[in-house]
């Protein structure tokens, strides 16, 4: 007999502890050092609001090919494995499991935005109408 499912929520729990998530004041620091902040929020809630100024905006779905260094389709910024990657979603879900698929493409330094955008705003961070 097999065993069941974890489900998602298990996944997701286990997947953060195989790297460091960051806070809003940690992600704006970094992305004052140089580290790519990518919002790969869907576009009718960048709308809603707003931007991350400096934030790559890049679609859930194209982010690995943008992202991979060796891809054929890749973001100029996306110049070595080694570059730091924050990814932002709404709420900090659906960033862990794209840091992981980030991690699967060597991106070692992916992480993720603990809480999100809204975390974001709710720290007084910078934003902008989309």
């Amino acid at each position: 007999m097999s065993a069941a499912p974890e489900g998602i929520d298990a996944l997701v729990d286990r997947l953060r502890t195989t790297y460091t998530r960051v806070s809003p004041e940690q992600a704006h620091a970094a992305s004052r050092e140089g580290s790519l902040l990518v919002d790969i929020r869907y576009q009718a809630l960048r709308e809603r609001d707003g931007l991350i100024p400096g934030a790559l905006v890049v679609e859930r779905n194209e982010l690995e090919w943008r992202l991979d260094p060796q891809g054929s389709h890749r973001l100029p910024e996306a110049t070595s494995h080694d570059i730091e990657v924050v990814v932002i979603c709404n709420e900090g879900y659906a960033s862990t499991l794209a840091a992981v698929s980030l991690h699967a493409l060597g991106l070692h330094r992916a992480t993720d935005l603990t809480g999100g955008f809204q975390a974001w705003r709710s720290a007084g961070l910078p934003t902008t109408p989309a």
